[in-house]
């Protein structure tokens, strides 16, 4: 819903995991942030969201009273689950709108 969103508690880092109903491919990653001044994604193929691997760390920019929308084109890979972090913020508190993968 464009209505809702996840909040951070104020402290950094911060992470969001989001699980698939199975191991899926993904060849892109796309996110609608506000304040998020560097973010890691990174993935898991296990059964339960461990063992994850780094994907890509972004710096992304600043954009005053404005969500940041950010894709991530990667090379096909697979996923069971996806671990957001954020490193560090603009300010004490960010949100993230909407995240999405798309894929098979």
């Amino acid at each position: 819903s464009s209505k809702t969103f996840w909040t951070t508690t104020g402290m950094f880092p911060q992470e969001l995991i989001i699980g698939f109903p199975k191991c899926v491919k993904i060849s892109k990653v796309s996110i609608q942030c506000y304040l998020v001044r560097t973010l890691r994604i990174e993935r898991s193929t296990s059964e339960d969201p461990v063992g994850f691997e780094q994907c890509i760390e972004k710096d992304l920019q600043h954009r005053e009273g404005q969500l940041q929308m950010e894709e991530f084109p990667l090379p096909e890979f697979q996923a069971t689950y996806l671990r957001f972090i954020i490193k560090s913020a603009f300010d004490h508190f960010v949100s993230v709108h909407r995240v999405m993968a798309e894929g098979m």
